[in-house]
């Protein structure tokens, strides 16, 4: 067939939107996560291939924004490297291309559009995976803050308080603490540290750990009482944070009811009166008219949930 002898000017062509595609993405997402050890986290654990496969890791070393993807996906706490990344990005990709090309009524720009949210899926998964694990660190937080204080108040210096949380806490605030206390007892210092916690974990509340026990490092002070401030502030936070999650779901339920609702009532009258749509699927223009629904409708369910995103 001739489509056969396509494939490969279809991989080529493909492989290069999405790598450009997933370099605006963390460009423009990322702006400012990388340290100055170029994003790697911390310098005692680095993975010096991006991917098992030769050429595919030549190309990737080859591209400055791919060490943003290894990066998400450190801090999602998944074991996938970035060349695994993108090769699953391509077969999801491959996959929704060989789905979509038997519905003959779908428009060319929804078959596109398709086939990039078909390989964008595993990135997506990765980023989702890498939220909900910041959300609970965060939540969690606070609790160790005050166990930390705990453990000063009672004469712990602070390596002992930070060893305590790795061996008492739950994760993921315990996995990110053992690295840190792994770390100091290897050698490096409170400052370098407390930098990488803050790399590995991007959230304001590290951010500001980490700032006041630089802080009392030079300037001394009674530190427990300081992370007792610290851990009421990120509690009360994370409550409001909560109402607000609370007043915006249903919003968000909304948004995703009437993007679901459309298709749903489609699906319905296709199979109660087939002839009803088959004029809109012959029309010179029905292509187009579905092309622009389906935008319209995926557009106005992003515009919802941009609206209903209330940073507290």
């Amino acid at each position: 067939m001739v489509w056969l002898a396509l494939i490969p000017a279809f991989v080529a062509v493909f492989s290069g939107v999405m790598l450009w595609l997933l370099r605006v993405w963390c460009t423009a997402a990322c702006v400012g996560v990388t340290g100055a050890d170029g994003g790697s986290g911390s310098p005692l654990l680095r993975q010096e291939f991006l991917s098992s496969i030769s050429f595919w890791n030549r190309i990737l070393k080859r591209l400055d924004f791919i060490h943003v993807v290894e990066k998400h996906s450190q801090e999602a706490q998944l074991n996938w490297s970035a060349g695994r990344i993108t090769a699953m990005m391509l077969l999801s990709g491959a996959i929704a291309f060989a789905i979509l090309r038997h519905l003959v009524w779908l428009p060319g720009i929804a078959l596109v559009g398709g086939i990039i949210l078909g390989a964008l899926m595993p990135y997506l998964y990765v980023m989702q995976r890498r939220s909900r694990r910041l959300t609970r660190f965060s939540e969690e937080f606070p609790e160790a803050l005050d166990s930390m204080s705990r453990a000063l108040k009672a004469g712990h210096p602070l390596s002992a308080a930070i060893e305590l949380l790795a061996l008492e806490s739950p994760p993921p605030v315990s996995t990110e603490m053992r690295k840190t206390y792994e770390e100091w007892k290897l050698g490096a210092s409170w400052d370098r540290v407390l930098t990488n916690l803050s790399s590995r974990v991007p959230t304001p509340e590290v951010s500001l750990f980490a700032a006041a026990v630089k802080l009392h490092s030079r300037t001394g002070g009674k530190l427990s009482e300081v992370l007792s401030a610290l851990a009421e502030s990120m509690r009360e936070a994370n409550a409001l944070q909560g109402e607000i999650r609370a007043v915006a779901a249903h919003g968000k339920m909304t948004a995703a009811i009437l993007t679901v609702v459309p298709a749903l009532i489609a699906f319905v009258m296709n199979l109660v009166n087939p002839r009803h749509l088959e004029v809109l699927y012959q029309h010179p223009y029905g292509k187009d008219l579905i092309a622009i629904a389906i935008g319209c409708i995926v557009a106005a369910h992003f515009i919802m949930r941009r609206i209903l995103d209330i940073k507290p």
